[in-house]
């Protein structure tokens, strides 16, 4: 069953267009990512979502209900975070995490706020104000209010920004239990994509306010040609950059290793014009494409038409 409903969504600031005619859905339970190069309409998007623009075109709808119709009901089903929005600087974590508790029909706002305080692991966090902690700790916070309401419909910008990797990993754990546990939806935004690979379900790609892909992480991954292929130059690292430079291949060193961007199919001509010249490697290794590689395809693209 789709918890959202995107039709047709279009918002103009005056003659420009930063979301053109976009189309999608949520399932139930399902996370889904929303990607798309600095500038793409991303963050407009989310605002449309959550009601804090309005759009020039189309319809948002969520549970079946059209959310400008349902606006307030909608609401208190779904939440939000953002790395790039804060909360009052001057109030106590405590009293930030009441004050939001109190915009949403919560029986017992003291119980769930130690709750999601146990949850976030903030409790020692409550009694200071938020000009007192670290990105990684407002990043927390701001996580912790967004489960306040436990919503149905969850969207988060950059989840995991600027966290200690164990505690972007128990994140992104929750995150996995809470669409196991009560089907949430989740829509992320996020620039890393090994992350996105891992947590979502799908990926809608926007790129100058349209969707140009709508598909698993892997199917876009696989869209891609290029492999990664990292030698271990022993003798010839010198004759290996040269030849790279002359077929117009992109490499990078580390050392005494490159990486090779390459197609599937070239692999092994490069392979033996390597022994043709003598340039000894003792390890290979060859990487399949990710979404990454999907991603930086579409942002190369862009720059080029930008020349």
């Amino acid at each position: 069953m789709d918890v959202l409903e995107v039709s047709h969504l279009t918002k103009r600031f005056g003659s420009f267009v930063a979301v053109d005619d976009v189309s999608f859905s949520l399932r139930e339970g399902e996370i889904l990512g929303l990607l798309g190069p600095n500038g793409a309409g991303k963050t407009t998007t989310i605002q449309m979502l959550l009601g804090v623009l309005a759009p020039t075109g189309g319809e948002v709808s969520y549970f079946g209900k059209k959310f400008s119709v349902h606006r307030e009901e909608i609401l208190e089903q779904v939440n939000f975070s953002s790395t790039y929005t804060h909360l009052p600087w001057d109030l106590t974590v405590r009293e930030n995490l009441t004050f939001i508790a109190y915009l949403y029909a919560i029986p017992d706002r003291r119980r769930r706020l130690e709750k999601v305080a146990d949850i976030f692991r903030i409790r020692d966090l409550l009694s200071r104000t938020m000009n007192q902690l670290s990105e990684g700790q407002l990043t927390r916070v701001n996580l912790a209010k967004a489960f306040i309401n436990f919503p149905k419909v969850l969207l988060l910008d950059e989840p995991t920004a600027s966290l200690d990797p164990d505690v972007a990993r128990y994140i992104r754990d929750f995150l996995l239990r809470q669409r196991h546990d009560f089907q949430v939806s989740i829509i992320i935004t996020s620039h890393n994509m090994a992350e996105v690979e891992e947590v979502c379900d799908r990926v809608v790609f926007i790129d100058k306010g349209k969707i140009i892909a709508d598909d698993t992480p892997a199917e876009l991954a696989r869209s891609i040609e290029i492999c990664h292929v990292e030698l271990f130059i022993r003798d010839g690292l010198k004759r290996i950059t040269e030849y790279c430079g002359a077929h117009a291949l992109i490499h990078r060193l580390e050392g005494r290793y490159i990486i090779v961007d390459l197609t599937e199919h070239a692999i092994p001509d490069f392979l033996r014009d390597l022994m043709g010249q003598g340039i000894l490697y003792d390890e290979i290794s060859i990487e399949k494409p990710t979404l990454e590689d999907y991603f930086l395809a579409v942002v190369r693209k862009e720059s080029v038409q930008k020349l």
